[in-house]
């Protein structure tokens, strides 16, 4: 059993660190933020399985704790794009890459 849940916290851990490097990597604060919700989540999911595989007496708290994150991380996130969004902050957007422009050049042109 401890095999499974070292590979249950070294997954934790692998999924925590993908997280901090997608929070460098990414080009704006909403992709930041959605790779760091989806890797704190599964990475705390895989933390507390980890521990409640090393201690069976703990599964009640871990299994609360499990879904408070399940619920307020999607939250959370959620709710701090939207803030932005309204804020004013504007995704990034890669010029000449919109698949709409051509579209709307050509209804344009119709008389």
């Amino acid at each position: 059993m401890r095999l499974v849940a070292d590979i249950f916290l070294l997954l934790g851990a692998v999924f925590c660190c993908l997280g901090a490097l997608g929070l460098v990597r990414m080009p704006d604060v909403y992709t930041r933020i959605q790779t760091a919700t989806k890797a704190a989540t599964l990475g705390a999911l895989a933390f507390l399985i980890g521990a409640g595989i090393l201690h069976p007496d703990w599964w009640t708290k871990l299994v609360v704790i499990a879904g408070l994150i399940l619920l307020t991380n999607p939250v959370g996130s959620s709710t701090i794009s939207r803030a932005l969004y309204i804020a004013g902050v504007r995704p990034w957007h890669v010029p000449g890459s919109d698949d709409c422009t051509p579209l709307l050049d050509s209804q344009q042109d119709k008389p």
